[in-house]
């Protein structure tokens, strides 16, 4: 039996090409939820406890240019949420590819609940509580340069294998929209590849777009005494080149190192001077900051005058705290993904930006056990991550935190914090008092828009250029350079603020008054109107004990009473907190030894199968060695065989060259032999030619050049003689034709055969001399026949 589940995603995709104008597109991913029966009013998985089960899930596109998926590069699932990429496990892939309509991409996965990974969401559900479950599909389309991963998180409520499921009649669905934002890529990025590419800028789905927009609602909660870590600043936005109602990403905007030379000699001559003694500052040094550090002289400028230049312990204590656990791993973990991902060093999940950051807020938090880690840190610690190494990085943190008094503003409840809106707004009734007074009106709060400016010191909105010229200020001349900057901010803003109501202020401060610093000309301005005014100290010790007069008054003012139960009240609600978080860790802890156990058991088996594996592979080393011997002996043999085959036929070769020899000698002695048989042939032919000549009768019978003469001839010799006569004479004559062709014919044979010099030389000689013999025998003979015929006749 398995149980199936299915899920839609629909994703709206944005592509950024490199013109100026953007192209919107819409690229559906449709991943279809399961259509699972209801538990009362709350749509979730409900899972049969210890029943395999099987994910389905439709990848669909809906508008705009058609993207090719090409595969499917994982289906990974894990219990909770807001879970980390290490924690999300690999499933059984069981089939990919395209529906039978041609519309969807179906991927088909299924996973095992009695695995240990899959514990907590194989154990029956309390009817109080729901679970959840992160689902994640990796695809890699074809025109998009790295695979895209798309999360889902789903309730979940595990029920018993016997209890009985209803389902609805309609199966309702539940449908998720993802907004990707694709970049084209230029020509020249690309590597021989003259199709069009993009890469992802980010992915955001519409549940984290709607929790941003609560977030960024009036209210802000802030957390009682002992939780430190839930004064959270808003995720990081998306960043958007054009004027519309998205935020601007954090960790955006260009810094150039370029420099002009007098400004470098100016800061090179002061650095030189401030090291010869580290514990006065240079009297140019507040000038010169105030123009802006340069770029390239950062990371040393601000470890000089955060006071780290000697400090060797913090480097050597941040070493140790790496290593230990922090109590805030989660709440670090899900921020280090939202911390500049603008940023190409910080936006690659599991890259070394992302990493040395989490590190460093990790240390910290180990290392300030009273604050821990707060939201908002990791932005102040990435901006340092970008001008030093961890270490340094880390002690300058530490600087601020103590003694800039940053660490304030997170204790007792954030009393300092609200202490400094209420000076911010003092400071606004002094300075802009027409902006105050339309605040009052609309009911807009300090802590309702200036929040973030403070536990972030800015650096988790405005672009980085404005960024790094705050944190020169704040270093050079302390926190109170923030009141600088925000009234800076509200006065080039105020015309704009005037005109809007309370959503309109608060959207003006989201997403309008960051994107107006993007240009380096307007965050100059900015800056410099920031440090020409004139804050003194002793007027926000003024608001400060202003402050808390007023707060004296409201506690006199307040009924004891209420005050101690609302005080035991949040006690309480921190009491249970705790407890929560105990059982918590009590349950994670169980779990986690349990699965310790069985990752001990699995090591253990896999270390007996490796070591099963080593003695394997021991003996075939052996077998290998001795195999190897045997191959070395065979291969020696056969070279000292090679080597006496080689003599051998060296020795045939020289043998052969006596023989040759031989035979060239033998040969010409034939070939002396001949001429002289020759010789000896003509010689005898000769004295028959002039025996025939002296015969008058046989002369009739021969031309001057020895040869029978034809046959009208002979037969006008013979014309007188009788028949008998005719008839011997004309068999004798054709005799001697067919011996003489054939006498030719021989002679031919025999010079072929002298060509072969080791077999037929013997035989073509014997063939030879016998062929002259026979024909000269029979010559004669025939020409004595003849001759002694003729004779008798004329007697």
């Amino acid at each position: 039996m398995m149980e199936l589940l299915r899920a839609t995603v629909l994703l709206l995709l944005k592509v950024i090409t490199m013109q100026s104008s953007s192209e919107y597109m819409s690229f559906g991913v449709k991943y279809k939820k399961l259509a699972v029966p209801k538990d009362k009013d709350r749509q979730c998985f409900k899972l049969r406890q210890g029943i395999d089960k099987k994910i389905v899930i439709y990848v669909q596109q809906t508008t705009n240019k058609e993207l090719a998926i090409e595969r499917c590069f994982g289906l990974l699932l894990s219990p909770g949420k807001d879970v980390r990429n290490s924690d999300m496990h690999l499933l059984d892939l069981e089939s990919m590819g395209k529906s039978s309509d041609g519309k969807s991409y179906v991927i088909t996965g299924s996973w095992n609940p009695k695995s240990p990974h899959f514990q907590v969401v194989n154990e029956e559900t309390p009817k109080d509580k729901v679970l959840f479950m992160t689902t994640a599909v990796d695809l890699v389309i074809t025109e998009v340069q790295e695979p895209v991963r798309f999360l889902l998180e789903t309730k979940v409520r595990v029920c018993s294998p016997n209890e009985r499921l209803f389902w609805p009649f309609s199966k309702r669905s539940t449908t998720e929209n993802f907004f990707l934002k694709l970049k084209q890529i230029k020509q020249k990025e690309r590597k021989n590849n003259t199709d069009t590419l993009y890469e992802v800028v980010c992915l955001e789905s519409e549940s984290e777009r709607e929790r941003r927009k609560t977030t960024a609602s009036p209210s802000v909660r802030l957390p009682q005494s002992g939780s430190q870590s839930s004064m959270i600043p808003s995720p990081p936005e998306d960043d958007e080149e054009e004027d519309n109602d998205e935020p601007l990403l954090s960790g955006s905007g260009d810094v150039s190192k370029e420099c002009a030379e007098k400004i470098l000699e100016t800061w090179g001559e002061l650095l030189s001077k401030w090291h010869l003694n580290l514990s006065v500052r240079p009297k140019q040094l507040l000038s010169l900051v105030r123009n802006g550090v340069p770029e390239a002289l950062r990371g040393e400028v601000w470890q000089l005058l955060a006071g780290c230049h000697n400090n060797d312990h913090l480097v050597e204590k941040y070493r140790i705290l790496i290593t230990k656990e922090s109590p805030q791993d989660s709440a670090i973990t899900r921020d280090i993904n939202r911390t500049f991902p603008a940023h190409d060093y910080f936006k690659d999940t599991g890259g070394d930006g992302q990493d040395s950051l989490y590190k460093i807020c990790k240390a910290y938090s180990v290392y300030d056990e009273e604050i821990g880690y707060c939201q908002g840190q990791s932005f102040l610690a990435a901006v340092l991550l970008l001008h030093m190494p961890e270490e340094q990085a880390f002690s300058v943190l530490v600087k601020i935190m103590f003694d800039y008094g940053l660490r304030e503003l997170f204790k007792q409840n954030f009393e300092d914090l609200h202490c400094k809106f209420y000076q911010l707004e003092r400071l606004m009734q002094e300075y802009i008092p027409d902006l105050y007074n339309h605040f009052l009106d609309i009911s807009l709060e300090a802590h309702m828009y200036a929040s973030q400016w403070f536990l972030t010191l800015f650096t988790a909105k405005f672009p980085l250029y404005m960024v790094f010229h705050i944190i020169d200020l704040l270093l050079s001349e302390g926190i109170s350079v923030i009141f600088n900057v925000a009234l800076g901010l509200l006065k080039t803003s105020k015309d704009d603020l005037l005109l809007t109501d309370f959503e309109g202020a608060l959207k003006f401060f989201r997403v309008q008054l960051p994107k107006r610093y993007r240009s380096e000309e307007n965050a100059k301005k900015l800056m410099e109107l920031a440090c020409n005014m004139k804050i003194s100290q002793k007027k926000l010790k003024k608001y400060e004990k202003e402050y808390h007069t007023m707060r004296e008054q409201q506690a006199q003012q307040e009924d004891p009473i209420e005050r101690f139960e609302r005080e035991n009240r949040r006690l309480q609600e921190a009491n249970m907190r705790l407890e929560q978080e105990n059982d918590d860790l009590a349950h994670e802890l169980v779990t986690s030894k349990i699965a310790l156990r069985k990752d001990l058991d699995n090591a253990e088996e896999k270390a007996d199968a490796l070591n099963k594996e080593l003695l394997m592979t021991k003996q075939k080393l052996i077998d290998a060695e001795e195999e190897k011997r045997r191959l070395e002996e065979e291969s020696a043999q056969l070279k000292e065989m090679c080597r006496r085959e080689l003599d051998k036929a060296e020795s045939e070769i020289k043998k052969n060259s006596s023989i040759i020899s031989d035979y060239k000698q033998i040969c010409s002695q034939l070939s002396e032999r001949l001429e002289k048989q020759q010789t000896a042939n003509k010689v005898e032919i000769e004295k028959i030619r002039q025996k025939v000549d002296d015969c008058e009768r046989c002369r009739e019978f021969f031309s001057k050049e020895g040869r029978v003469k034809g046959i009208s001839s002979a037969k006008e010799v013979l014309d007188e003689d009788t028949d008998e006569e005719k008839e011997t004479l004309k068999n004798q004559l054709r005799e001697m034709e067919l011996e003489l062709a054939q006498t030719k014919l021989q002679l031919v044979e025999a010079e072929c055969k002298i060509q072969d010099l080791e077999h037929h030389l013997g035989l073509a000689l014997n063939e030879v001399q016998a062929a002259k013999k026979t024909w000269f025998n029979r010559t004669l003979s025939s020409i004595k026949t003849a001759t002694g015929v003729q004779g008798k006749e004329t007697c």
